[in-house]
């Protein structure tokens, strides 16, 4: 797959509305890749997403996810999509 097929989204949000914000991002689909980074630019949490990624496999990386939101206040999800 070739970088042209991909592009990403940035999208700004508080601690306590990161996991809201992912499962929604996650509903729409199409997500190569979602990394979260802190209000300096630093990656906190780099998270592939492959087709065969589902329920229980994400419980340990709900579990960062929810680490994070409750350690940091302002956060960026970076997010891959595959362009259909």
């Amino acid at each position: 797959m070739s970088d042209e097929s991909v592009h990403t989204e940035e999208h700004r949000v508080q601690g306590d509305g990161l996991v809201a914000k992912l499962k929604d991002i996650l509903r729409q689909g199409n997500i190569r890749r979602i990394i979260i980074k802190n209000d300096e630019g630093r990656t906190l949490i780099e998270i592939p997403l492959t087709i065969g990624v589902v329920g229980a496999m994400l419980a340990p990386v709900w579990a960062a996810v929810g680490a994070i939101a409750a350690l940091a206040a302002d956060l960026t999800i970076v997010v891959e999509k595959i362009r259909d």
